[in-house]
């Protein structure tokens, strides 16, 4: 049985419904959706869009932008090269997916589609115009699998000066800022909101990544990687001035505590391919580690309280010291033997600071009850539990502790790269890739996946100094192979993974998703595992690579020739200046 095929509209109607369709999006937006203020966002006022209106704006208007290049429009070719249909499909998809959701969420919310105004009618027949244009451009493929392939693109150059690409960066990592205050101040209450950001920013980076975008602010980043990372960080250093809510700032130094110790297992799992699965355990004991040395009345050695930089070096020599005593006996196995080690690694921690509660066994850990009332850090007179003012702003206590926790991801990153691009990194990429290759040419495998079991542990032990002092008590609860939240070592891993492995900013993407979307979809909370599950089984059929991909690992999940699609007819020179040979 094969598919119909669709019936080709004129060129010149596809270009007008696409064109048309983001016009009449954006007008929707300025039209009332329902008549009571009780839908999240209130979209009951004319002229003024608001909540998932302003987000159906935002996608008519990227329609719109991509539908110019249609019309070869001067200056704006780049923004999809070689012409492919599917940038135009999935974008067009963007604003279908808001408007649509919006007006179902109403009428399910609201008790029918009684409660529809005109202007939510108005926004659903605007957005369903595009997504009918782009299905009439030349079909990439014989199916439908086609429009979710990636398309071969030109090689990303650029000829811009250094100055150009400096703005190009600086223009980039703004708009990725931007997103992620927008997001991240979403209301928890609000999760029909956050539906449509997640569907807007899915569709739209799905599309800039078929439109090679992603690509070429990558290979910008690459040839600029100072500059980038010093934006990244300035960046990250603005986001807390940004929110007026300290909740959104411990949001933010969860996820960048979340988002380090995925860093540091991604130099056990990216770089060595080693399947830890207790990794979490050493973010414990750091924790551990620190809080006994905190001060807090609740400490076996209440009367010792540390500084910031003695603790952190206690709880990172703690976690070290546990990292060679578990890797020393268990790293000469390999794959599953060792995974289940790690998981009983990370089990018998757990039972042992349960038990270590002066019944069952020695009082060091206060049992179940963990370690409370751990007492706020203070450095060069700076107290990070007190607001402060700094140019008319107020800095909560989340924020100030945001800022320290930035200091170590720095750190962190700093380690990963320098440790990745050294003779030992080259050598747990050796291993990682064949170990009975590696050692045959001369490689200890043995000590080179010891110093990386040990490196990694140590990197966990660090963040794990911030967090007791962040969530003000330490208990056993966390630390487990899967829980209702994280930090646990299955999402430290699904971090790692979906972000992608061997790559620095990978793990911290794939922290801040699998950290953000269960605050934000509170409905989540009993089916977040499967939800995750679903997610990566998807993302290992479409993307295995991660979402930001090592280029080595991109050219070994896709050596044969998965990145490119068959040779199809492109548009034609008339819309856009560049065809295909044979088209």
């Amino acid at each position: 049985m094969t598919n119909a095929p669709l019936i080709p509209l004129p060129r010149p109607t596809a270009r007008l419904l696409l064109a048309g369709g983001g016009i009449a999006t954006i007008v929707s937006t300025f039209l009332s959706w329902t008549w009571t203020s009780e839908f999240p966002g209130d979209l009951t006022v004319y002229g003024y869009p608001a909540g998932l209106q302003v987000l159906a704006l935002v996608a008519g208007a990227l329609t719109l932008l991509f539908s110019l290049t249609l019309w070869d429009v001067r200056g704006l070719r780049w923004i999809n090269p070689a012409g492919a249909t599917s940038p135009y499909l999935l974008i067009a998809l963007s604003g279908f997916a808001v408007c649509w959701y919006t007006a179902i969420a109403i009428a399910v919310n609201l008790g029918g589609v009684v409660n529809l105004d005109p202007g939510a009618y108005v926004a659903m027949i605007a957005s369903a115009l595009p997504v009918i244009g782009a299905l009439a451009l030349p079909r990439p493929g014989d199916s439908v699998k086609a429009y979710l392939t990636k398309p071969d693109q030109p090689a990303p150059k650029s000829n811009l000066p250094a100055w150009a690409e400096h703005l190009v960066i600086t223009l980039g990592v703004t708009l990725a800022l931007i997103t992620f205050t927008y997001g991240i101040g979403v209301d928890d209450e609000e999760s029909e909101t956050f539906i449509g950001f997640f569907l807007l920013i899915l569709f739209a980076t799905w599309a800039l990544i078929h439109a090679g975008q992603l690509d070429r602010f990558s290979v910008l980043c690459a040839h600029h990687k100072g500059f980038a990372t010093a934006m990244a960080f300035a960046a990250a250093v603005i986001f807390p001035f940004t929110q007026n809510d300290d909740h959104n700032a411990n949001l933010g130094v969860n996820i960048l505590i979340f988002g380090t110790v995925a860093l540091g297992l991604n130099i056990v799992v990216g770089l060595t391919g080693l399947l830890d699965l207790g990794y979490v355990a050493f973010l414990g004991v750091g924790a551990y580690a620190a809080a006994l040395v905190s001060g807090s009345e609740y400490s076996r050695f209440s009367g010792v309280q540390f500084p910031f930089w003695a603790a952190a070096l206690v709880g990172m020599g703690a976690s070290l010291v546990f990292g060679v005593l578990i890797g020393a006996p268990t790293l000469r196995l390999r794959g599953d033997y060792l995974a289940i080690v790690t998981i009983g690694f990370g089990e018998i921690f757990r039972i042992a600071v349960n038990n270590l509660d002066g019944s069952s066994g020695p009082d060091i850990t206060n049992g179940p009850d963990g370690i409370p009332a751990i007492p706020d850090l203070e450095m060069f007179g700076f107290n990070f539990g007190s607001p402060h003012e700094i140019a008319g702003f107020t800095l909560g206590r989340f924020a100030n502790y945001f800022f320290l926790m930035l200091l170590v991801t720095a750190i962190v990153v700093l380690v990963f790269t320098r440790a990745a691009d050294s003779r030992i990194g080259r050598s747990w990429i050796a291993i990682r890739e064949d170990e009975t290759a590696a050692v045959a040419m001369g490689i200890n495998g043995f000590r080179v996946k010891l110093i990386a079991f040990a490196l990694g542990a140590s990197l966990a032990g660090l963040a794990g100094t911030v967090s007791a002092h962040v969530t003000y008590s330490v208990v056993p609860t966390p630390y487990q192979f899967a829980g209702s939240s994280p930090p646990n070592s299955a999402f430290l891993l699904a971090a790692v993974v979906l972000g992608g492995m061997g790559t620095v900013s990978g793990p911290i993407v794939g922290a801040s998703l699998l950290y953000l979307i269960p605050e934000k979809l509170t409905f989540l909370k009993e089916y977040e595992l499967l939800a995750f599950g679903i997610a990566l089984i998807l993302l290992m059929r479409f993307r295995p690579e991660g979402l930001i991909a090592n280029r080595r690992r991109q050219l070994e999940f896709h050596e044969t020739g998965q990145l490119d699609v068959p040779d199809t007819p492109s548009l034609p020179d008339s819309t856009i200046g560049v065809t295909k040979a044979g088209a």
